[in-house]
């Protein structure tokens, strides 16, 4: 109560006192509002005099909002706008944590300890003796400081790989967001990169290819951004980067491509080398072919230059060079000197880590990319162990040194028609492993590997022909004709055999009707030309024959060659499936191929791929290839094929033109072979052959491979100086092998599909043996000597019918060779020759007057 006493007014009605449960509450004045009558008015409508007392009628006007469509797309549009930007925003937190906790927690690595290219090591079969190795990263970098390093090639290097080198921070955003698509839709993992993320990898990081590694590559290279001179970054990269050719930075560079400093490069060399790095391996000049670099390399070129014109118009270039001269410069690439070969790789170490590299490069994993590029096989520190022996190696270069004449040399710098070149090679009979070379000549002063690349196979083809005819139906007991002057049915064409003289221009006759071991023992051109075309799809045949042994096809004449295929080298030349004469030899073939097909017949039919590496290692200890042996597997002919094919090749040997080749210590099958060329010249000559165990080829030339051999070299036919040679490596290589003998022949007796061949057209038998006085040479860990059987000369072939063993035959007709008598050289171990020169495939054999083999006008 207020002082003075009450207020004055109307009173205040005293307090109601507690509210009761379920009463409703008391007005501001404390009075409680009389209890609506349940039986009386309701509530009178108003404003919400029409809300309906039940579930729905609180927020029925709310509900009533969210009916309307249109109000329902604009707000889930916003509600979705809303949360992509509280996404985006958080996201953005979260990213930039990323950035900053990656940004402290990688470090620079020290440059000295991380950027050391490692050599790789080559090794022989066993993985302990070192062929050589390939070029480690300091024995070919020669480091510039900025002062050193010229203007011109920093403009030219920016111009190539970064545009936006002086503008970026170190990492290019907009190529990283393409990577990243790219590598989203596509499935790589390559990656778009700036000089400087190009300098970080080279200097501190690997070439793996990993989302881990590009961050790290990012990271770094905005730290070394900030750290260090756009000019020291871009000195640092051209002091790095890879060119090719084993060079790292461009003073290296510059040294192997134009044998000069980097300082006295001009324009177009410098533009040029740095076009090279965006591809080192496939922009190589020397490799590019005949247009000087090739239209890839020019392109790039072309491109360089335009951007040093660009960066000269916006006045970013640090050198001084105007319009003119950059649109000159354009029309052509300059002028690469030839390389030179690393000292490091003389004698025959150049040829066999040439054979490695190719064979590391041509490797595929599962997805069929390269298992190694250029680069880590020159500096990622690779262990690669070899298929090849040190013994197999020195036995061929002692063989060829011993054996080959000594006044005709390999190089001849004034008259390089008069070199000599040997090209010989042995492979494992049973694995298909290349044991050892020879290439020819000093690798330094010539880097053709004539155990490679090879020449016009001859007579060493005709085995492949007799196998097809195996497998055709024919038998070793047919016959064909051995009397020259076959004329080829719907040609002009007439076939000779060797031993041509103007009163018997067709050569030599053996009968008319000679079995096949006959044929093969005196290498009859006329026998296996009729024998090719017999055959259901002529020389078709001999061909599909030939590639399943091992020798590869011809580019030209293949569409679809064998998926796994892989020989060295991939393709013949020359090499056409119609060809009538193919089995001749006309094709150029190389001693490695040769060596694996004959391979394929020791090894009773199954061919194994030829192969030099069989395993490698990187540079932590882990294998990342091993030759699987069962991969290279391939069945060419029956065994029975093979061995019917096997013992003509022994009897070949024994009693035929390849008797110079049984003077080792082991059964020994083989084959001799002469080709002439375009001039009707003896142009090659062969001597291929085998044991149970080892296969070796070996073939001698001239010039460029095809000069002339005959009146040229005292002996000219592939049992002389091949057979012997030949002699030497597998004597040297099978002395202290177990003895191992060649399986029985089959006999093989199928369907001939064309008569006029029976065994029943056989001639009569040679004429009784007498033996020589001289076996001493012959083979004595058998416990046998085996004189050497000189049949008595008859008058003439008789065509009458024999009951004789298979493999007699007629006799030839006396020789009516005006030659004079053989030198002494043409004694080959003591088994004298005629008076004339064996038959031996085309012999020179005068079968090739203008442009094909085996035919005369």
């Amino acid at each position: 109560m207020p002082p003075g006493g009450p207020r004055p007014g109307p009173g205040r009605p005293p307090y109601a006192g507690p509210r009761r449960p379920g009463e409703p509450p008391v007005d501001r004045l404390g009075q409680r509002p009389a209890r609506p009558d349940p039986n009386g008015p309701r509530r009178p409508e108003g404003r919400f005099g029409d809300l309906k007392r039940d579930p729905k009628a609180a927020f029925g006007a709310a509900m009533d909002r969210f009916n309307d469509p249109e109000r329902d797309k604009k707000g889930l549009a916003v509600r979705i706008a809303k949360g992509a930007a509280v996404f985006a925003l958080v996201m953005a937190l979260i990213g930039s944590a990323a950035v900053i906790i990656s940004y402290n927690m990688i470090s620079v690595p020290s440059a000295n300890e991380a950027f050391q290219a490692e050599s790789s090591f080559v090794y022989y079969a066993g993985g302990k003796k070192e062929v050589g190795r390939f070029q480690s990263g300091d024995q070919n970098r020669d480091a510039l400081t900025v002062e050193e390093m010229p203007d011109l090639v920093k403009d030219a290097a920016v111009a190539a790989e970064d545009r936006s080198f002086y503008e970026n921070n170190g990492i290019d955003l907009k190529g990283i967001a393409r990577t990243l698509f790219s590598n989203a839709t596509t499935g790589s993992q390559g990656g778009a990169s700036t000089i400087t993320q190009q300098y970080v990898k080279n200097l501190y990081l690997t070439q793996e290819r990993t989302y881990s590694r590009k961050v790290k590559e990012a990271v770094i290279s905005l730290k070394i951004s900030r750290q260090e001179s756009k000019d020291k970054i871009l000195t640092g990269y051209l002091n790095t980067v890879y060119f090719g050719r084993g060079a790292y930075g461009v003073q290296a560079a510059a040294k192997t491509y134009f044998r000069k400093s980097a300082k006295d490069l001009n324009i177009k060399e410098a533009a040029a080398l740095t076009a090279i790095l965006n591809n080192p391996n496939g922009f190589d000049p020397e490799k590019a072919g005949k247009d000087a670099g090739g239209t890839e390399l020019l392109g790039r070129y072309q491109y360089v230059l335009s951007g040093m014109g660009d960066l000269k118009a916006k006045g970013k270039a640090l050198s001084d060079y105007d319009e003119a001269t950059l649109e000159k410069s354009k029309s052509a690439l300059p002028k690469f000197p030839k390389p030179r070969a690393d000292s490091r790789l003389g004698g025959q170490k150049g040829h066999a880590l040439t054979l490695v590299k190719t064979e590391l490069k041509s490797l595929k994993n599962d997805n069929g990319e390269p298992l190694f590029t250029e680069e880590e096989i020159d500096s990622k520190g690779l262990k690669v162990t070899t298929t090849l022996s040190s013994k197999a190696m020195k036995a061929a270069e002692d063989a060829v040194t011993d054996v080959r004449p000594k006044d005709k040399k390999a190089i001849n710098e004034k008259h390089p028609e008069n070199e000599l070149h040997v090209g010989a090679a042995t492979v494992d009979v049973k694995t298909g492993a290349l044991k050892g070379f020879y290439g020819g000549q000093d690798y330094l002063k010539s880097q053709i590997n004539w155990a490679a690349s090879g020449g016009m196979a001859g007579s060493t083809m005709k085995p492949f022909t007799l196998a097809a005819a195996l497998e055709a139906g024919y038998s070793l007991k047919d016959t064909w004709t051995g009397e020259g002057g076959l004329e080829i049915p719907g040609t002009d064409r007439v076939v000779r055999n060797s031993g041509q003289t103007d009163a018997d221009p067709t050569g030599h006759g053996y009968g008319e009707h000679i079995n096949g071991i006959k044929a093969m023992e005196e290498s009859v051109n006329t026998s296996f030309v009729q024998m090719s075309t017999a055959l259901p799809n002529g020389s078709e045949d001999v061909y599909d024959m030939a590639v399943k042994a091992g020798l590869p096809p011809d580019e030209q004449h293949t569409d679809n060659p064998p998926a796994d295929y892989r020989s060295i080298p991939a393709y013949s030349t020359d090499f056409d499936p119609k060809n009538y004469l193919l089995t001749l030899g006309r094709q150029a073939i190389s001693p490695i191929n040769m060596a694996n097909a004959f391979a394929t017949v020791a090894n009773g039919g199954m061919r194994n791929t030829v192969h030099l590496v069989s395993k490698v290692v990187d540079a932590k200890g882990e294998v990342v290839y091993d030759w699987n042996q069962r991969d290279g597997e391939e069945r060419a002919m029956s065994e029975d094929a093979a061995d019917d094919t096997s013992y003509a090749l022994q009897e070949t040997v024994k009693n035929g033109t390849g008797k110079t080749a049984g003077v080792i210590n082991q059964p020994a099958a083989g084959k001799t072979g002469t080709a002439t060329n375009a001039n009707d010249d003896v142009s090659s000559a062969w001597f291929a052959g085998y044991t149970p165990q080892l296969s070796t080829a070996v073939m001698y030339v001239r010039g460029k491979g095809s000069g002339q051999l005959d009146g040229w070299l005292d002996s000219y036919f592939g049992a002389g100086y091949p057979a012997e040679t030949w002699a030497e490596i597998m004597g040297t290589l099978t002395d202290d092998m177990d003895l191992e003998e060649f399986p029985e022949p089959a006999w093989m007796d199928g369907e001939a599909p064309e008569t006029g061949h029976e065994p029943s057209l056989t001639a009569t038998p040679d004429p009784t043996p007498t033996p020589s006085k001289d076996c001493s040479k012959k083979d004595e860990r058998k416990g046998l000597c085996i004189p050497i059987e000189e049949p008595e000369k008859s008058d003439g072939p008789s065509d009458g019918a024999t009951d004789g063993e298979p493999g007699n035959g007629p006799t030839p007709d006396p020789s009516e060779s005006t030659e004079p008598d053989p030198t002494e050289t043409a004694c080959w171990f003591g088994d004298c020759e005629s008076s004339s020169p064996p038959s031996d495939g085309n012999n020179g054999g005068r079968n090739d007057p203008a442009t094909e083999e085996g035919t005369t006008q």
